[in-house]
């Protein structure tokens, strides 16, 4: 007769329940600090944001690398969840994707200083251990990664509904994340002269939008005859009609509410 499942223990389980409660709350406080210090801060001003001890705070997380990688991995999430919610309120593919590349904008231009942090190791914050072994050596290559494998899905279903081969689908859409990823990048990074103003960031988005459209939907002309051609990118006209500069930015068609930025709680 087989033994019977061990039952857990309640305070067992309360116990786990309230740790992982509270390591949200250390994430929370320590995206707070970031806003407040800048991604230099240090591990004694996120202890500060959490009215605790640095003592206390490594009861919760090993090292200040384990910190950083669960303020990498909220971020992360935080980033994928606005993108897909923002592709899933549009039909067409152009708009889907201006709305992806729009949303990525505007994440980052209101945190610079969360997106920083992560992006760029958060200074003293990711060891050296971690780099050597591929763990914070690119904190958001999850994020890249899912939202890429979403690009390719969505790249394969035209290329199909087309009679095209799907094989480039996934190619493709890494190196459209890798170019908007290299674009805000720069972007955010670039200082802006005396006097000077950063390219708004709509702006920015449509750009982006024409010159990923532009290539996604003339890609299949060497292999496909008129009519496919016309098929898969009939959508792009707007595209055609107009270089990007003179295009009018896509409407943000969320209510400006519901807007998150990326030290809120998921």
């Amino acid at each position: 007769m087989p033994a019977a499942a061990p039952v857990a223990d309640g305070r067992s389980t309360r116990w786990e329940a309230h740790r992982r409660a509270r390591r949200e709350e250390l994430v929370q406080a320590a995206l707070r600090a970031i806003t407040q210090h800048g991604p230099g801060v240090g591990v004694d001003e996120i202890a500060a944001a959490a009215g605790t001890s640095k003592t206390a705070l490594y009861r919760h997380f090993a090292d200040k690398e384990q910190l950083y990688l669960a303020v990498a991995d909220r971020v992360s999430r935080r980033i994928l969840r606005d993108l897909v919610a923002a592709a899933s309120e549009h039909v067409r593919p152009r708009a889907a994707l201006g709305a992806v590349i729009a949303t990525y904008l505007r994440l980052v231009e209101h945190d610079p200083d969360v997106y920083w942090f992560v992006t760029r190791g958060a200074g003293s914050m990711a060891t050296s251990s971690s780099s050597a072994a591929g763990g914070a050596s690119d904190p958001l290559a999850g994020l890249t990664q899912a939202v890429s494998a979403e690009f390719a899905r969505s790249i394969a279903r035209q290329l199909r509904a087309a009679g095209l081969d799907a094989a480039t689908a996934e190619p493709w859409a890494h190196g459209l994340v890798g170019m908007v990823r290299a674009a805000a990048d720069h972007w955010m990074g670039t200082p802006v002269p005396e006097g000077g103003r950063r390219t708004p960031a709509a702006v920015l988005a449509e750009q982006l939008t024409a010159l990923a459209w532009g290539g996604l939907s003339r890609a299949p002309l060497a292999s496909s005859s008129s009519s496919t051609t016309a098929t898969t990118t009939g959508a792009a006209s707007d595209v055609r009609t107009a270089p990007a500069a003179q295009q009018t930015p896509q409407t943000d068609r969320r209510d400006p509410a519901a807007q998150h930025h990326l030290e809120e709680t998921p």
